[in-house]
C-alpha cells in the first residue's frame, strides 16, 4: 500500500461528508442568490449585511468564550495535597504535600531542617502510583539512614524512621479512607454543563465563520470549507462526549485549542481551501496524539519508560532529516514521502519535553543533568546543520526553562545564554541564510519589494484590517506566500480584525499562566517541568511568529501553534498541550490523573 493510497483512505470519510453537505451549499446558493456557481452573486446588500454581522459578532463570541474558558484556568484555588506526615523528634508533624519531596537544609526544600549537619539537598522522599514510598540519598555528606541502617535508596513502610544529619523523622502515611476523602474535597474543575455551553458558543462561532465564507466564495470552495469546519465541530463534540464517559468535566483547554484550530481553518479557507481536509486530518491525528501522550503520563512509571523512547525518537527524527531531507528556502528540514511533506523537527519538540522532564531523585544526580545538556547540544547542532535556526532557538529556550527548573540556578542559565551568544555569532558568519534574515530585521521598508516583501505586506494588511477586519475571504494578503503559515497572524488580523487575532494570542498565554500556577501543586517534578516546558514552547513559538510578522523580532518562519497550516506542527501542538493537561490536579479535570473508586462511581 502506497502512502498516497493510505492518505486517500483516511480522507474518504470526509469526502463523503462533503458530498452530504454539497446539497446544503447548493440549497443556500438557490435560496440566497439563485445564480449558479457562486454565492457572491446574491443580493449585494444582503451579503454585505451578513459579512458585517459576522465581523462584529465573531469577536464578541470569541471574547466571551475566552473569558469563560481562561478564567477557571487562571483563578483556580491552588490546594496542596497531603500524602503523609513526617513526625519530628519534638512531636511536630510536617506535611508531605507532593509525590516527590526534597529533605535538606536549603529553604527551598519541601522539608527544610535548619541544621549544619544536614546537607542543602540531603534526600528525596518519593511516593508512587501504587501508594508505596522510597527514600533516596542525594549525595549527602553524612548519608541517609532508615531504621538505623545507611541506605542509598530504600523502600519505606508506614512507621519507618528516617535519619538525616542526625535528625530522626517518622513517616506516617495517610490511610486509603483519608486519601479518598481528600480527593473528594479537592477543588473541582468546571462542570459538564459549563463545558457544554462553552462548546456551544464555539460551535456558533464556527458556523458563523463557515457561513461567512459560504456567502462569499464559489460553491466548490464552499464545500471544502464546510468539510473542514464540519470535521472540527464533529471532532470537538465527540471528544466532549468521551470526556463525559470517563468522568472528566474540565474541557477549557480543549475548547481553546479547537478555537485556535478554527481560526487556522479560516486562514486556510482564504489562502488554500483545497488543503482544508489535509489540515483536518492532521488535527484528528493531533487529538489522538494528545490522548496517547496523556495516557502515557497517567502512570508515572510508564511515563519514565516512554521517556527513554522519546529521547531516541527526538534525535532520530533529526538524523533522518539530515540523511534524506529536502531543502526549502535555505533550511533542510523537510522530508517528502509519497507526495506528503513532513517536518520531523516539530515532532522532536514533544520528544524533547519528555526527555527534559524528570523525577526529583534523578534531578539530584548531576550525571543526569550533564547527559541532558549533551542531548540538547546534539539536538541544536543537528538543527544548525539544517540551517533551521528558528527551531533551534525554540529548543534552546526550552533547554533554559528545563535547566532552571531542574537546577534552580540562574548561573547555569546565564552560562547557557553566553554560550548561545557565541554560537549565534559563529552561525551568522557561516550561514548566509540566517544572516540575510537577520539583516532584514527592522529594515523591511528599505527593500519592501524583495527581502522585506512578506513583512511589509503583512504590516499593511494588519493596518487595513483594523479592529474588526475586512471580512472572510476579502483580504489581499492571501496572495502573498505563506499567508496561512509563517504570517498567518497577519491574515487573521486582516480578515477578522486585530481584536480576534490578539484573542488567539491570549488563548496561548492562558496555557502558559496555567502551567506556572499549577507547577506549585503538581504531584511530581515530571509533571511540573513537562507542563512549564511545553507551555513555554507554545509561547516562544507564538512570540517568534507574531513579533516576527510585525518586524519587532527577526523573522524566523516558525509556525503559530494550532493556527498555522502544517500537519506536523498541528500534531506537535496537541502533543505539547497534553503535558499542560497532565499537570492539572483539580478534581475530575485531567484524564492523566486517576480517579478514586468513589469518585468514579458518582
Amino acid at each position: 500500500m502506497t502512502m498516497q493510497t493510505l492518505l486517500d483512505m483516511l480522507m474518504q470519510p470526509f469526502v463523503w461528508l462533503g458530498e452530504l453537505l454539497a446539497p446544503v451549499a447548493q440549497w443556500l446558493e438557490t435560496a440566497l442568490g439563485g445564480i449558479p456557481a457562486s454565492f457572491s452573486g446574491m443580493d449585494a446588500a444582503y451579503e454585505n449585511f451578513y459579512i458585517s454581522m459576522v465581523r462584529y459578532a465573531c469577536p464578541i463570541l470569541a471574547a466571551l468564550l475566552l473569558l469563560r474558558c481562561a478564567m477557571p484556568l487562571l483563578t483556580f484555588r491552588r490546594e496542596p495535597e497531603i500524602w503523609a506526615w513526617l513526625v519530628m523528634p519534638g512531636g511536630e508533624r510536617v506535611p508531605v504535600t507532593h509525590w516527590e519531596n526534597v529533605i535538606g537544609r536549603s529553604k527551598s526544600c519541601d522539608v527544610s531542617i535548619a541544621l549544619s549537619t544536614v546537607s542543602r539537598n540531603h534526600a528525596v522522599l518519593t511516593r508512587y502510583d501504587d501508594g508505596s514510598w522510597t527514600i533516596t540519598d542525594a549525595n549527602s555528606k553524612d548519608g541517609t539512614y532508615v531504621n538505623g541502617e545507611r541506605v542509598n535508596i530504600c523502600a519505606l513502610q508506614d512507621g519507618d524512621v528516617i535519619s538525616v544529619g542526625g535528625v530522626k523523622l517518622k513517616l506516617k502515611v495517610i490511610t486509603r479512607q483519608q486519601e479518598q476523602l481528600q480527593s473528594q474535597l479537592r477543588t473541582r474543575a468546571s462542570g459538564p454543563i459549563a463545558g457544554f455551553f462553552n462548546l456551544l458558543l464555539l460551535t456558533v462561532f464556527q458556523v458563523l465563520t463557515m457561513m461567512g465564507f459560504a456567502v462569499h466564495d464559489a460553491v466548490e470552495n464552499s464545500v471544502m470549507v464546510l468539510e473542514g469546519f464540519g470535521g472540527i465541530i464533529l471532532a470537538q463534540w465527540l471528544l466532549y462526549v468521551f470526556y463525559l464517559v470517563i468522568h472528566r468535566s474540565s474541557f477549557e483547554m480543549e475548547t481553546l485549542a479547537f478555537f485556535l484550530c478554527s481560526l487556522g481553518m479560516a486562514a486556510i479557507a482564504t489562502v488554500a481551501p483545497k488543503e482544508s481536509l489535509k489540515q483536518l486530518i492532521a488535527m484528528l491525528v493531533g487529538v489522538f496524539v494528545y490522548l496517547l501522550v496523556g495516557w502515557s503520563l497517567r502512570n508515572l512509571e510508564r511515563a519514565k519508560r516512554v521517556r527513554y523512547l522519546a529521547v531516541a525518537a527526538g534525535l532520530g527524527f533529526l538524523l533522518l532529516t539530515l540523511a534524506i531531507g529536502t531543502e526549502y528556502y535555505g533550511a533542510k528540514n523537510w522530508i517528502i514521502v509519497g507526495g506528503m511533506s513532513l517536518q520531523p523537527s516539530e515532532l522532536s519538540k514533544v520528544c524533547f519535553v519528555f526527555a527534559g522532564a524528570s523525577t526529583m531523585d534523578r534531578i539530584m544526580n548531576k550525571r543526569n543533568l550533564i547527559a541532558f545538556i549533551v542531548y540538547s547540544v546534539l539536538i541544536c547542532g543537528c538543527l544548525a546543520i539544517m540551517n533551521d535556526f528558528g527551531t533551534a532557538l525554540i529548543f534552546f529556550c526550552s533547554f533554559l526553562i528545563i535547566a532552571y527548573l531542574r537546577s534552580g540556578s540562574m548561573g547555569t542559565v546565564a552560562l547557557a545564554i553566553t554560550a548561545l551568544g557565541i554560537a549565534g555569532i559563529l552561525a551568522l558568519r557561516v550561514a548566509p541564510h540566517a544572516l540575510n534574515r537577520f539583516a532584514t530585521w527592522r529594515h523591511v521598508w528599505d527593500d519592501p519589494f524583495n527581502k522585506g516583501y512578506q513583512q511589509a505586506q503583512a504590516l499593511m494588511c494588519i493596518a487595513s484590517g483594523g479592529l474588526f477586519g475586512v471580512g472572510p475571504g476579502k483580504g489581499w494578503l492571501r496572495k502573498v506566500f505563506a499567508a496561512d503559515s509563517d504570517i498567518v497572524f497577519a491574515t487573521i488580523s486582516e480578515e477578522w480584525g486585530l481584536l480576534l487575532a490578539m484573542m488567539a494570542v491570549l488563548c496561548l498565554c492562558a496555557f502558559g499562566f496555567f502551567a506556572i500556577r499549577t507547577a506549585r501543586v503538581a504531584r511530581s517534578s515530571f509533571y511540573s517541568i513537562g507542563a512549564c516546558t511545553a507551555a513555554g514552547v507554545l509561547l516562544i513559538q507564538t512570540i517568534l511568529n507574531v513579533l516576527g510578522t510585525v518586524d519587532i523580532l527577526p523573522f524566523t518562519g516558525v509556525t503559530l501553534p494550532f493556527v498555522s497550516n502544517g500537519g506536523t506542527s498541528m500534531v506537535a501542538s496537541w502533543g505539547l498541550l497534553a503535558f499542560v493537561k497532565a499537570a492539572d490536579t483539580r478534581q475530575n479535570a485531567s484524564f492523566a490523573v486517576k480517579l478514586s473508586r468513589k469518585v468514579r462511581q458518582k
